[in-house]
């Protein structure tokens, strides 16, 4: 058994060496990175940090304003082109790879391959988004397989809806609410209008709205809330079919963008028979309401979900200080039945960056956080690539603005990713101290979920119903726990203060009964973290008490 530990990271950004960038820049003004960015060396770092899977975000080609039709490829309006370079959840070709990150255009699928096989040899399983709720304004796949129908293609758009079609229509209506020009001299035009990905049915859609993409039909009347999904709808065909080309490729696993926007029924009719062409596939859903968690599990085939509004709405209100480590009880109890199945991040390309100011405004603030939310249970964990830096990503790149966030629609340059390459050597040369002690901090934690069983598959023991109020334990800024497998056993202890903390923790009899623990006194233990070592109280209903530093964590290995 393996703990799933993936490397998020946005492709166009990973290799881009340009250090001046202009806001709002061109691709030529500002550079972009290719996918042959991630050489050899590159992933045999990755992998080194303890990383199994790595994530490529944006690798399907999408809208954009740069002009590739000297490629065959039609160019987008600016009008529904969200940034310079484009949302990578526009996407404009499913069966495509993305111009911007080929080193040559035509070559893009061959590129793609060599990536494939690049990051098996290293020993990463490759991740790729799939993005099924929405498309491009001007989607059109010129790179489809012969004898396929495009999307949209054969609906017949005189319904706002029909089971048979690809989209929502509405007849004799243009599209409005937006500056259909952007400087351009002839205007977007889209009559009929199409509904909105995020669900706007209707032909207005406004600046904040997901205005550069249109809402895919699945057989959902939205307008009396009917399903008509017998016969099959043509879309759940065409989805899977996209989804077996990839699979063919080699991919090992999906991250399927805004998953519930989609019918449930289509993720567990398509998924069974994506797995039988590959069983070991992986399918990770973007799922925000927790009502639907077990539904897209159960129902849905997931593999896993993201563990948004549970633990890394309540870590970051606890790093912050405006929620007890207490509340942390709470949550993995609310998925306790499907732990498993969540996913755990402190990041992602949604999220404000730990370093910015917006959030803890240095990475090494949360050292506590990070050890919880890659040790208290054995399902999978996320870093988005910088976070192992403390990426600040403090700059106003374009469309974003200056929002604590790592563009996804702009040319850029990633501060911290950009040195860490050091153009291709990856010699920390260019890295302050402070940065490469995080990123040992982050290789050595991250190696431990897999090298020590009892982080990798062992049972887990909170300890916090026993020392609520107790005088050496801070149940607001403290939280400890056990994980055990067979005779090894952790002790865990965060310290999401301030301040260096000797703190006293209370170790129930149950404890000892549930986990089938041994009991001793002064019994040795090291941090896996620094190599320190001690001595410590392991015995029913006394105190154990452990020094932890500042925003820090211990997992100490005890000798029983």
């Amino acid at each position: 058994m393996e703990k799933i530990i993936i490397y998020q990271v946005f492709t166009r950004l990973f290799g881009n060496d340009k250090a001046a960038c202009k806001q709002n820049g061109s691709k030529l003004e500002n550079g972009c990175g290719t996918i042959a960015d991630f050489t050899a060396k590159a992933l045999a770092e990755i992998k080194g940090m303890g990383f199994t899977h790595i994530w490529y975000t944006g690798l399907l080609e999408h809208a954009t304003q740069t002009d590739y039709t000297e490629y065959g490829i039609p160019k987008d309006h600016p009008a529904v082109v969200k940034g310079k370079a484009g949302s990578p959840y526009a996407i404009k070709d499913y069966y495509d790879i993305d111009p911007d990150l080929a080193v040559k255009v035509p070559e893009r699928i061959k590129e793609f391959k060599n990536l494939v096989n690049r990051t098996h040899k290293a020993g990463l399983k490759m991740i790729m988004d799939f993005v099924p709720n929405h498309v491009a304004r001007q989607y059109h796949s010129d790179a489809k397989p012969e004898g396929v129908k495009d999307l949209g293609e054969m609906d017949n758009k005189e319904f706002t809806y029909l089971p048979t079609n690809n989209f929502y229509y509405y007849p004799g209506q243009q599209l409005t609410g937006i500056d259909l020009y952007a400087g351009e001299e002839t205007p977007y035009t889209e009559i009929p209008a199409r509904a909105s990905g995020n669900d706007v049915f209707g032909h207005w859609v406004s600046r904040n709205d997901w205005y550069e993409t249109i809402k895919l039909n699945y057989g959902r009347d939205y307008s009396v809330g009917h399903n008509y999904f017998n016969p099959v709808p043509d879309t759940w065909n065409k989805m899977l079919d996209i989804l077996s080309y990839w699979v063919k490729m080699g991919i090992d696993g999906f991250r399927c963008d805004m998953a519930e926007m989609v019918p449930v029924e289509f993720w567990g009719w398509a998924i069974p028979r994506i797995k039988e062409l590959k069983p070991e596939i992986v399918f990770i859903a973007e799922v925000y309401n927790p009502n639907e968690y077990r539904n897209y599990i159960y129902t849905g085939q997931f593999d896993y979900l993201y563990d948004k509004v549970g633990l890394y709405d309540c870590l970051r209100a606890i790093a912050c200080n405006t929620q007890p480590t207490s509340n942390l009880t709470g949550v993995w109890q609310s998925v306790q039945d499907i732990q498993d199945h969540m996913l755990n991040f402190l990041e992602n390309h949604d999220e404000q960056r730990i370093g910015s100011e917006f959030f803890l405004g240095s990475g090494t603030k949360a050292k506590a956080a990070m050890t919880v939310c890659a040790t208290m249970f054995s399902n999978p964990v996320m870093v988005y690539f910088g976070q192992e830096l403390g990426e600040k990503a403090a700059d106003a790149e374009g469309f974003s603005g200056r929002d604590g966030r790592t563009t996804i629609f702009d040319y850029w340059s990633v501060d911290s990713i950009r040195r860490w390459r050091n153009k291709g050597k990856f010699d920390g040369a260019l890295l302050s101290e402070k940065e490469k002690s995080l990123q040992d901090f982050y290789k050595k934690l991250l190696l431990i979920c897999n090298s020590e069983s009892s982080i990798r598959e062992g049972e887990m023991f909170d300890l916090m119903y026993v020392n609520r109020g107790g005088w050496m334990m801070n149940d607001h800024r403290h939280y400890a726990y056990i994980r055990k497998k067979d005779d090894e056993v952790c002790l865990i202890v965060a310290n999401f203060g301030d301040n260096d903390a000797r703190i006293g923790i209370k170790l129930p009899e149950h404890a000892f009964k549930y986990l089938d623990m041994k009991e001793g006194s002064d019994v040795t233990g090291t941090d896996l973290i620094t190599g320190e070592t001690g001595t410590y109280q392991i015995r029913p209903e006394k105190i154990c008490t452990v020094d932890v530093k500042a925003f820090n964590a211990v997992i100490i290995k005890l000798n029983l």
